[in-house]
C-alpha cells in the first residue's frame, strides 16, 4: 500500500501565519491553500500551477519557509504521477530551504515525503528508511503524536517491503493505541493493511490476514477524499494478490477489477497531459528563479546607479522586446497547426524509442543473469573443492597457498558480480552484507595473494594495523577486500623497486561504530595533477609509458562506488616521481561478541549427533562431487540424482529428511519439479541451491513452495544450518520462503 503523504502537506495549521501586513505573505498563503486543496481533489495541474506561483513569490522575497512548503507540494504532485527524478529534486530543494529555517515541522514533511518516493517506487529502501528515521526524529522533537504515528506507519511499510518484519512490527504495535482512539480514516486503512501484510507474509496466517484485509476494505468504503482513492486502489491490488496467492481466483479477480477501475479514473490521459504541461511551466519558472537569485545583488546595484538615460534605454529595449514578442506571437499562431503535427509525430517516435529501450533493457538483464549463472557454477566447484581440501587435510589448514586460493576464488566471485552488475551499483541496487571477520587476517590474505605482482616489480608490502581496532568486525568482508586489493594492486603495478604500505587506524568511535581510516601508500611514479580529478571516472586511463600496465579503467571507479556504499569517502594525494597515497574512512561495528557466539554455534553444529538423509538434485557432475563430499564430511547421508524426474521417482521408493534442488536443469527445472513434489503430497523441506541471485528467483521459489534459497557459491556451515532448521521444523505447516 502507498505510504501516507497527506498528513505531511496539509495539516492546515501549517498555514497559520503571523499577522504581518505584508501582501505577499497573504498571497502565498492563498496560493498554497489552493494548491493543497487541488492536490486532494486530484487536480494536479492546478495544484502545480498554484505551488509554482507561490514559489516564485517566495523566491523574490527571499522567504525560505514559504519556498520549502511550495517545493513540498510540487514534489507531491510529481510523485503522484511517477515523475520520480523531478519529485526527488523538488524535495531536496525544499529540504535545503527548510534547513535554513528553524521550522522542524516542514523538515518532517519533506524528509517523510522524500522517503516515500524512495520506498514506494522501490528506488532505494536504505535511503528511504534513513529519511523516515530522520523524519521521526523531527516529529518526536515536535511532540506531535499524529505526525509520529504517521511516520511510523510509513516506516513500517518500507521495512515490510524488504521483509524486515521483526523491526517493522515494533513500530506497528507502537501505533496501535493512537489509530484505535482517533478517527483518522487514512491511518486506520493503512494500519489494517499493514497488519494483513504481516500475517500474510511473516506469519503465514491466512485467517488473520484475511480479517485485517477485510477491515481495511470496509474502512475504504467510508472514504470521500479524492486523493486517498489512490491509496485505496493500491489496497485493492494487495488484497487481489493475497487471494491469488491462496488460489481464491474469484475474489482475486474481483479486487483486481476494483483496483484497475479506480486507477483508470484517477490516472487518465487528460490529467497526465495537463500535469506534463504544468511541469514544463515549473521548469521554466525554476530557470527564471535561479537566474533571479544569481543576479539579485547585481540588479540592486544597477538600480541604484540607474539614471534617466538608462531609463530611456531600458524603455527602448523593452519596447523592442514587446514588438518582437508580438511578432513572435503572430507567427506562432500561424504555425500552430504545423507544430501540432510535428509534435504528434515526435510523440509517436518517442513511444517507439521507449519500447525499443525497454526491449534492450530486458535483453541486457537477461544477458547479465545468464552470464552470472554460468560463471558462478564453476566458481562453486573451485570454492567447494578448497573447503573439502581444508577439511580432509587438516595439516594444510595453515597453508598460505590454500588460504590464497580460497581468498582469490571468493574475490573473483565478488569481482565478477560487481563488473557484470555495475549498473546495479549506479542505481543503488547493491546491498552490503554483514559478515564477521578479522581485519588483520583479511589484509594478510590480500598481501599473500598479491605477492606475485609484488615480486614482479621488486616491491615490498608492509602492513600496519592499529591495535585499538577490535579483533573482530562486522561488515561486508568481500567488498572491503575488493576495495583494498584494487588500491594495492594499482599501487604495485605503478611502483618499481619500492614499497607499498597498507595502514588501518582507529580514527574515532561514535556510538557503536568504529570509524577506521585506511591508507594505501606507494613510492611509485605518482599521478600528474591534471589527471587527479578524473582517475575515479569510468574507463579513464592516465597516459602511461609503453612498459606500464594497461587495465580496464574500472578499478578505481568500482573502489569509489563501493566506498560510497559503506557511507565513506576516498581522497588521494600524489606527486610525480614520489608516490601516491589513497585515504578512505569507513564505519564498521565491533563483532567480538558475535564472533564468540558464532564459535559456540559452529561447535554445536559440529557436535550434532543426528544423521540426516539428503537428496541432491543436480545435473553438473563437478557440483555433484563437491556437494556430496561437503555433506558426507559433516555426517549427512546423501543420494544424488541427475534431474527432476529421477527425484520424483526416487521419492516413491525412499525417504529423505531434505532435498537440495538445483534450478537450472535439463528436461525439467527445479521450480516445476518442486511443484510436482508438492502436488503429490510430500511436505519434505526443499532448499534451492542455485547459481542465480536469490532476488531473481524468490517469487518463483515462493510460488513453487520451495522452503528457502541459497546461492552458489556459499559458506558450507550456512547450508548445514539451513538443512537442520527446516528438518527440525518440518512438523510446522507451510514453512514460508525466507526472502
Amino acid at each position: 500500500m502507498k505510504q501516507l503523504f497527506t498528513l505531511f502537506f496539509l495539516t492546515f495549521s501549517f498555514l497559520v501565519f503571523s499577522q504581518e501586513s505584508i501582501s505577499y505573505k497573504k498571497n502565498c498563503k492563498d496560493l498554497l491553500l489552493k494548491s493543497g486543496q487541488s492536490f486532494l481533489d486530484l487536480k494536479n495541474d492546478e495544484s502545480i500551477r498554484f505551488a509554482n506561483e507561490a514559489l516564485s513569490l517566495a523566491t523574490h522575497n527571499n522567504d525560505n519557509e514559504f519556498a520549502a512548503k511550495a517545493y513540498n507540494l510540487i514534489g507531491l504532485n510529481y510523485a503522484d504521477f511517477s515523475d520520480l527524478s523531478k519529485a526527488i529534486e523538488a524535495y531536496k530543494s525544499g529540504i535545503e530551504r527548510a534547513n535554513a529555517t528553524n521550522n522542524d515541522t516542514i523538515k518532517s514533511w519533506l524528509t517523510n515525503n522524500l522517503a516515500n518516493t524512495y520506498c514506494y517506487n522501490e528506488l532505494d529502501f536504505n535511503e528511504g528508511v534513513k529519511y523516515y528515521k530522520l523524519a521521526l526524529k523531527y516529529a518526536e522533537k515536535l511532540n506531535d503524536e499524529s505526525e509520529v504515528v504517521f511516520t511510523k506507519l510509513n516506516l513500517v511499510s518500507a521495512l515490510f517491503r524488504v521483509s524486515n518484519y521483526d523491526e517493522g512490527i515494533v513500530y506497528l504495535v507502537d501505533s496501535k493505541d493512537f489509530v484505535e482512539n482517533n478517527d483518522n480514516l487514512e491511518a486506520k486503512i493503512s494500519f489494517n493493511s499493514l497488519y494483513a501484510d504481516y500475517y500474510n507474509n511473516a506469519q503465514n496466517d491466512f485467517n488473520k490476514a484475511d480479517f485485517y484485509y477485510q477491515n481495511a476494505f470496509n474502512l475504504s468504503k467510508q472514504n470521500d477524499v479524492e486523493y486517498i482513492k489512490s491509496h485505496i486502489a493500491d489496497l485493492y491490488s494487495d488484497i487481489s494478490n493475497f487471494y491469488s496467492k491462496h488460489k481464491n481466483y474469484e475474489k482475486a479477480f474481483y479486487y483486481l477489477q476494483k483496483s484497475d477501475s479506480l486507477n483508470n479514473s484517477i490516472y487518465n490521459s487528460e490529467r497526465i497531459s495537463k500535469v506534463a504541461k504544468e511541469s514544463n511551466e515549473v521548469d521554466k519558472s525554476e530557470i527564471e528563479r535561479n537566474l533571479f537569485l544569481a543576479n539579485q545583488d547585481k540588479l540592486i546595484q544597477e538600480e541604484k546607479l540607474r539614471d534617466s538615460k538608462l531609463t530611456v534605454t531600458l524603455f527602448i529595449v523593452i519596447f523592442s522586446i514587446l514588438m518582437m514578442l508580438l511578432f513572435s506571437t503572430y507567427r506562432n499562431n500561424r504555425l500552430k497547426k504545423e507544430t501540432n503535427i510535428e509534435l504528434k509525430k515526435a510523440n509517436e517516435e518517442l513511444i517507439k524509442a521507449k519500447e525499443e529501450a525497454e526491449q534492450a533493457s530486458n535483453i541486457k538483464s537477461q544477458f547479465i543473469s545468464t552470464i552470472s549463472h554460468e560463471l558462478r557454477t564453476p566458481l562453486y566447484g573451485v570454492i567447494g573443492t578448497t573447503d573439502i581440501i581444508e577439511e580432509e587435510h587438516p595439516e594444510l589448514a595453515n597453508s598460505s597457498h590454500l588460504k590464497a586460493l580460497k581468498f582469490s576464488a571468493n574475490y573473483l566471485l565478488s569481482l565478477v558480480n560487481d563488473i557484470l552488475k555495475v549498473y546495479k551499483i549506479e542505481e543503488n541496487k547493491v546491498i552490503l552484507e554483514d559478515n564477521i571477520f578479522n581485519l588483520v587476517d583479511v589484509i594478510e590474505n590480500i598481501k599473500e595473494s598479491l605477492e606475485t605482482i609484488s615480486r614482479k616489480n621488486n616491491n615490498k608490502i608492509h602492513v600496519l594495523v592499529d591495535a585499538a581496532i577490535p579483533e573482530f568486525l562486522i561488515g561486508d568482508k568481500i567488498r572491503l577486500s575488493q576495495i583494498i586489493i584494487n588500491l594495492m594492486s594499482n599501487s604495485l603495478k605503478f611502483t618499481h623497486n619500492g614499497k607499498v604500505t597498507i595502514t588501518a587506524d582507529l580514527e574515532k568511535k561514535e556510538n557503536e561504530l568504529f570509524h577506521i581510516k585506511f591508507k594505501v601508500i606507494d613510492t611509485g611514479i605518482g599521478i600528474p595533477k591534471k589527471y587527479q580529478e578524473s582517475v575515479f571516472d569510468k574507463f579513464v586511463q592516465i597516459e602511461r609509458r609503453e612498459d606500464d600496465y594497461q587495465g580496464t579503467g574500472l578499478g578505481l571507479t568500482i573502489v569509489k562506488k563501493l566506498i560510497g556504499l559503506f557511507n565513506g569517502k576516498i581522497s588521494l594525494e600524489s606527486e610525480e616521481g614520489k608516490g601516491t597515497t589513497f585515504t578512505f574512512v569507513i564505519p564498521l561495528k565491533s563483532g567480538v561478541d558475535e564472533a564468540k557466539q558464532f564459535i559456540q554455534d559452529v561447535e554445536v553444529d559440529l557436535s550434532e549427533s543426528k544423521t540426516y538423509k539428503v537428496l541432491v538434485v543436480e545435473d553438473n557432475k563437478i557440483n555433484q562431487i563437491v556437494t556430496k563430499r561437503l555433506l558426507e564430511n559433516h555426517k549427512f547421508e546423501c543420494e544424488i540424482v541427475d534431474d527432476g524426474f529421477q527425484a520424483i521417482d526416487i521419492l516413491e521408493e525412499k525417504e529423505f529428511d531434505a532435498i537440495l534442488m538445483d534450478i537450472n536443469m535439463p528436461k525439467i527445472n527445479g521450480f516445476e519439479t518442486t511443484k510436482i513434489i508438492r502436488k503429490k503430497g510430500y511436505t519434505i523441506p526443499v532448499i534451492a541451491v542455485t547459481a542465480f541471485e536469490k532476488q531473481e528467483i524468490v517469487d518463483k521459489a515462493r510460488e513453487a513452495q520451495i522452503n528457502d534459497v541459497i546461492a552458489k557459491p556459499f559458506e558450507a556451515y550456512k547450508l548445514f544450518r539451513m538443512i537442520r532448521k527446516y528438518v527440525e521444523n518440518s512438523d510446522n505447516e507451510n514453512n514460508e520462503l525466507n526472502a
